[in-house]
């Protein structure tokens, strides 16, 4: 039996701001039982609902050294779904009403009271980890540590470590004073190879320097940051590292994202009967957000936050034109406010084509999976994504763009082969993007039999997370040896 500890700020279902939640509480239970002990070490936050707190049993308590104090450490646990949960409790570090403040420095301070803390419970629970696998720059400090103060404890001697990146956009960094007072790290980590860079300390820097592997949430995407575009100043460090670098798709739960089965939508169909059931999801749509009730129109879904870096500026620029086509629009999301507001613009403009919902509904997320034709994402940098995968499982083909993991699972359609999974373009450029819809629209309209067969392809792809998990364990395997 192999032990495996995963370290990271979230999970599901404890907590969830993003896609790091659903890694760290979808992974672990799909990695073979028989071979692997996985467990989680999650921060006890004061803002976990109650009853998920209600789940938890205290264990011990202790106090640690940690910046030039002695800390407060408990340690509660849970078991759910099979997989045991850790939780660290510090309430002046846990207490917000959120698990993220906009306060740097206070999340350095408190990331590394985490890292510092999910080590030193380790003896106390009794459980001695062959690989604890780290998520984000919240966990980089644990490979640090593990190389550091706990390598003269018997106990730590030999355990290895993987760094996840999930976004390498965020790395937590702050003056190297600081961070040096906070960590209690000697001056020897902080220089340029280690945890020093362009005169800053970067905490995610010194995770991918001292972890025995490094891994990220897309083949592709794991090309790309090693480039100066992509690779957020950190580039030359992934190069010095690619023979240790690889890049693994997330999944999807399938049980939660299906169509046959989905409480939330109101005509359930699957991979057989999808012709005949599927567009009444979309007339129901149609009536309910008050857009012109008509089975044959093409719809085209985007769920997403409205940021710049889901590729809203194009989207911007080519709306009236697209406007003009015979297509419905139906958009939910929030963010930023400009691209809120040109939402809000061309739904009062093209009322019975354009529905913009400014809130975040999970109902209505996936009512829109189920009834639109094609769903748009045409992401500036995209790590993983993944509204594509669940386009995908519901049968609504996908338009992206050519970038980190939808790359890796959208397989561009190819009319003279009939094949393909949706449509794609390569550049960050407004018209190649329209062209692209447009060409989608040709095929839904004109090709009809086509545009089915793309629906049966998007249908039979496998992007749950027990596929992620097989790759996962074959690494473990390589790490431990």
């Amino acid at each position: 039996m192999k032990n495996i500890l995963f370290v990271a700020s979230e999970g599901v279902p404890f907590i969830k701001t993003g896609g790091l939640a659903d890694v760290v509480g979808s992974l672990p239970k799909c990695i073979n039982r028989e071979y692997y002990d996985v467990r989680v070490i999650l921060p006890k936050y004061m803002c976990i609902k109650p009853e998920m707190k209600e789940k938890m049993e205290y264990v011990t308590h202790f106090y640690m050294d940690f910046h030039w104090k002695n800390e407060y450490v408990g340690v509660l646990k849970a078991e759910v779904d099979g997989v045991k949960y850790y939780f660290i409790d510090n309430e002046m570090f846990f207490g917000g009403y959120g698990p993220y403040s906009n306060d740097a420095l206070y999340e350095i301070e408190k990331f590394a009271f985490f890292s510092k803390a999910a080590l030193s419970i380790l003896p106390l629970i009794n459980f001695r980890p062959d690989i604890i696998h780290c998520h984000d720059w919240q966990t980089g400090l644990i490979p640090v540590y593990l190389k550091e103060r706990f390598q003269g404890n018997e106990f730590f001697r030999g355990i290895k470590s993987i760094m996840t990146i999930h976004n390498l956009k965020f790395q937590g960094k702050w003056s190297v004073k600081e961070v040096k007072e906070i960590t209690g790290l000697p001056d020897y980590f902080f220089t340029s190879d280690k945890l020093e860079s362009f005169k800053d300390a970067n905490l995610l820097k010194g995770g991918i320097v001292y972890a025995d592997a490094i891994t990220t949430v897309s083949q592709t995407y794991a090309e790309e940051i090693k480039t100066e575009f992509y690779g957020e100043h950190l580039e030359g460090l992934l190069r010095a590292r690619e023979h240790d670098l690889r890049g693994i798709v997330n999944g999807i739960d399938y049980d939660d994202f299906n169509p046959e089965k989905d409480k939330h939508i109101p005509f359930p169909y699957n991979a057989i009967n999808f012709r005949k059931e599927k567009f009444k999801n979309k007339k129901a749509l149609q009536q309910e957000l008050g857009l012109e009730v008509d089975e044959k129109k093409m719809m085209i879904g985007i769920v997403s936050r409205l940021t710049d870096q889901k590729g809203f500026d194009l989207i911007a620029y080519i709306m009236d034109e697209l406007c003009q086509d015979d297509v419905q629009i139906v958009v939910l999301g929030t963010g930023e406010e400009r691209y809120e507001n040109m939402f809000r613009h061309f739904d009062w403009k093209y009322n019975n084509k354009v529905s913009a919902n400014i809130y975040y509904s999970e109902e209505l997320s996936h009512k829109i999976y189920a009834a639109s034709d094609a769903f748009l994402m045409p992401s500036l940098f995209e790590p993983c994504g993944l509204s594509q995968l669940m386009a995908l499982r519901y049968g609504t083909v996908p338009i992206v763009r050519e970038t980190g993991g939808l790359k890796d699972t959208v397989e561009p359609y190819n009319e003279f082969e009939s094949k393909g999974t949706g449509f794609s373009f390569l550049n960050y450029n407004a018209h190649e993007m329209l062209r692209t819809i447009r060409y989608a629209e040709r095929i839904y309209y004109d090709k009809k039999r086509e545009w089915n067969k793309i629906i049966d392809r998007d249908m039979a792809a496998d992007f749950s997370w027990k596929r992620s998990a097989d790759r996962y364990t074959e690494m473990y395997d390589w790490l431990i040896g």
